[in-house]
């Protein structure tokens, strides 16, 4: 329907032949009694609102009224009936990379790292649902200086390597020793001979931790319902990158102090002076690792933490200079998350106050089930489980991306308003009413539509167009939103309307029906389990 105002209001304008592209915007209003949608187009186009309005006929719009400089559309009653809403396919033909969670393996999986998951998943989804061949890549650190201080730290502690807790523990003493200087000579003679795979029994406590924190970051992800196509791992794309910085020193590059560097918007260093790869140099060669793999993708997009948006703007430049035959026609493209903070502040595995993936997610489970402990439900766990990644899943994706997110794990958990549970009961509900209907037979059906269509109603028009521009802008914080304002008015249409036994029922399993359609499929592009019972 949005389209169809939009084209509505272009052909008008054509056929009143203003200079240059027509300039206008078809939105939502804020508030319903301003419409189902309204349009600047006499404000931008410098018209008279009430002149342009009276030349607009649009199928399906019952009515058109302006205020003040801008036109309102209302729907009439047969465009509001719910049926099927076919989603725009803006990404159609594009083979889109989506890099994310990315965490340093040989320690346990660091809250932003879950934050990015969470993020980058729904991102994914929603390009999916919007036309794109999406290509899901995790690119895991296994070698560097972070292995290295975990190593050096098992080698104090006498930790057992195919313990999580333990490999946390040694990482927390490695860098501590690191920072105070005492093991910084030490540490960074084993980061260099794990690159040169020079002594045997570092090399062997490094394969043995990366492979416990692998396995506990697929268990992880599995929770999270996510699986990757294709992992690239910093071993590989190390030496990659180094080759080929090295290869363009004098083009691309430059040696300073031992060092080799780039200078683009700040200066960079890609090789150190122990002539190790950092972090950029590994970028290169994932970049190249990644084009070889997908040699046709269209946009590349990295999903890490806000503050790396520097780094990316540097890194990105590089590549195209050295790629450039590779990048044309490309676009690579850094995603910001935000940080995860308590009342404590930001949470830094660096200054050991960490708290990781597993344990917020299982903390958030265990008051789950506390908090159902008077109900009865076929499996208690599993239901917990699911409000309990639904609750930090929504807590994340509320918020735009890149802005930090304030988590109250007790708000996270509520049944009343603003909170993934909040979403997944008013599914639950829906669910509940169609079975009940089915029991006593009541099918759906337009047959007793009320006169006037309910906000229920106009709320759910606007599915479609809400994915699509989630997906455009690569916010899923819009889809969030909307979600909760469905819960909000199918939790008020419930506790108004007698569904089974009155005047409306079969309209209203048909309007139950279409509800539990859109919020299990709006959950499901975010990423939100969608449990059958609570």
């Amino acid at each position: 329907m949005k389209e169809r105002i939009y084209d509505a209001i272009r052909e008008a304008l054509l056929r009143q032949g203003p200079e240059g592209q027509p300039r206008f915007a078809v939105e939502r209003p804020r508030d319903m009694s301003h419409g189902d949608y309204s349009s600047n187009v006499a404000l931008v186009n410098k018209l008279d609102p009430q002149e342009f309005a009276a030349k607009l006929k649009v199928e399906g719009v019952e009515k058109i009224e302006v205020a003040g400089k801008f036109i309102n559309f209302y729907l009439s009653r047969e465009a509001l009936l719910p049926g099927e809403q076919v989603i725009a396919q803006p990404y159609a033909g594009k083979t889109v990379l989506v890099e994310y969670t990315s965490p340093n393996l040989f320690k346990p999986l660091h809250i932003g790292n879950l934050i990015g998951n969470i993020l980058g998943e729904s991102i994914a989804r929603l390009l999916q649902k919007t036309g794109a061949d999406v290509k899901r890549v995790n690119y895991p650190s296994d070698i560097g200086l972070t292995v290295a201080k975990g190593v050096w730290g098992l080698t104090q502690t006498k930790g057992d390597p195919n313990d999580i807790k333990a490999l946390g523990e040694a990482y927390k003493v490695g860098n501590a020793a690191y920072e105070d200087g005492s093991g910084k000579e030490q540490i960074d003679a084993i980061n260099t001979a794990l690159y040169e795979h020079s002594n045997a029994e570092w090399s062997d406590l490094r394969e043995q931790g990366i492979a416990t924190s692998r396995r506990h970051l697929d268990e992880l992800c599995a929770r999270l319902g996510t699986k990757f196509d294709t992992e690239f791992f910093e071993s590989e794309s190390g030496p990659l990158g180094t080759d080929i910085v090295r290869a363009h020193i004098g083009k691309v590059f430059e040696e300073s102090e031992g060092a080799v560097v780039y200078k683009g918007a700040h200066t960079r260093v890609f090789l150190n002076s122990r002539g190790l790869p950092t972090y950029e140099a590994k970028e290169v060669g994932l970049f190249d690792l990644k084009s070889k793999a997908y040699p046709d993708f269209d946009v590349s997009l990295t999903v890490t933490g806000g503050e790396q948006k520097d780094f990316f703007g540097v890194v990105f430049d590089a590549i195209g200079k050295i790629f450039p035959d590779k990048v044309a026609g490309k676009t690579l493209r850094h995603v910001a998350n935000g940080f995860l903070r308590l009342t404590t502040g930001k949470m830094s595995s660096r200054l050991g106050n960490v708290i990781t993936g597993e344990s917020l997610l299982e903390d958030l489970q265990k008051d789950a089930q506390e908090k159902m402990a008077d109900r009865v439900l076929a499996d208690k766990e599993k239901t917990a489980q699911e409000i309990a990644v639904g609750a930090i899943k929504y807590s994340v994706l509320k918020s735009g991306s890149g802005r930090d997110i304030l988590f109250d794990p007790e708000q996270s958990l509520s049944l009343e308003g603003d909170s993934g549970p909040y979403v997944q009961y008013a599914l639950v509900r829906a669910r509940s009413l169609l079975r009940a209907a089915s029991d006593k037979g009541i099918a759906p059906s337009q047959s007793d539509a009320p006169e006037h269509a309910s906000v229920l109603e106009r709320v759910l028009v606007h599915y479609a167009e809400t994915v699509e521009y989630a997906a455009v802008e690569l916010e899923p914080h819009y889809l969030t939103t909307y979600l909760t304002e469905l819960a909000a008015a199918f939790n008020s249409w419930y506790a108004q309307e007698k569904v089974l036994g009155g005047p409306h029922q079969h309209y209203g399993v048909f309007l139950a029906a279409a509800a539990e359609r859109t919020l299990a499929e709006g959950l499901t592009l975010l990423g939100i389990p969608t449990p059958e019972e609570m």
